[in-house]
């Protein structure tokens, strides 16, 4: 009977767990339904958060009452958990509110030095708990480094307004267009290193963060391949050592885009990407 019990409390995987309920009704008895979407929206149900769970707490994040640092605190508390489909699924519902939550999410993040980063999660309870603790750890490691970018940037490179006339990245001055472009290589660099293939994409939960990963991507190389453009044209007025830092980003541009491509080429054959479509060229040399 203990060990029935036992195994209730764990979850199966396959629905919500007894300690899921337990959870939600913890957060109803403390009158805090932020807590208990939180919860409902990381349950060890072999899923992907729920759309509703999402679009709920992204209307949380929107009302002048709802407390950011709360919410904040109940996604990172989730992510202390043992389970990896908790977790994994704490840090999708953290990478969702950063990209489409209220601004005041990232900036919270980033000023308190929230720790995403989970670089010692193993989870041992079985062979795919194993495998998916090392995407856990590289996943939380892309969060970490782009809430540290936001730090130090003071805006996120995948919202930044993009064009030849007024793009941020493209009418960016030369000292902040320096700072602002190893800054972003760094974080396209992290992003890269979640080196997932068709194979290991073989549940839900890990293809909603490649997923998420890869609309990421593509805005971040967007932002990334105009203020190359950008670099290129104030080169011949830039100073000596300015001039070393420009030619470091151009020389290792291809390497990024080879990146770039063997990421798409794995979206590609998932069916959520279009390679020929995306128009991927060098920028003109110096």
């Amino acid at each position: 009977m203990a060990g029935k019990m036992a195994k209730q409390l764990a979850g199966s995987g396959t629905g919500q767990s007894l300690m899921d309920r337990v959870t939600q009704a913890k957060y109803s008895l403390a009158g805090s339904s932020l807590g208990k979407v939180v919860a409902k929206a990381s349950t060890v149900e072999l899923i992907p958060p729920k759309k509703k769970h999402l679009d709920r707490l992204i209307r949380y994040s929107n009302e002048p009452s709802v407390s950011i640092p709360l919410l904040v605190g109940f996604l990172v508390e989730r992510t202390h958990e043992k389970s990896w489909v908790i977790v994994f699924k704490a840090l999708i519902t953290s990478h969702h509110l950063m990209n489409y939550g209220n601004e005041k999410i990232s900036q919270y993040m980033a000023s308190n030095n929230c720790q995403l980063g989970l670089p010692h999660f193993n989870d041992k309870s079985s062979s795919q708990s194993y495998e998916m603790s090392l995407f856990i750890r590289k996943y939380s490691k892309f969060l970490a480094e782009k809430t540290t970018t936001y730090q130090s940037m003071a805006f996120d490179f995948c919202k930044v307004k993009r064009g030849k006339d007024d793009g941020v990245m493209r009418t960016m001055p030369t000292d902040k267009l320096l700072k602002a472009l190893p800054a972003l290589r760094n974080l396209l660099n992290v992003l890269f290193e979640f080196e997932a293939t068709e194979k290991d994409l073989n549940n839900q939960i890990i293809n909603a963060a490649f997923l998420l990963l890869y609309k990421d991507l593509i805005r971040l190389f967007a932002s990334y391949n105009e203020g190359m453009m950008n670099l290129i044209e104030r080169y011949f007025s830039m100073k000596r050592s300015q001039c070393r830092i420009a030619l470091d980003l151009y020389s290792n541009f291809p390497e990024i885009m080879n990146k770039v491509d063997s990421f798409l080429t794995v979206a590609e054959n998932l069916g959520i990407a279009d390679k020929s479509s995306m128009g991927l060229h060098p920028v003109s040399g110096v």
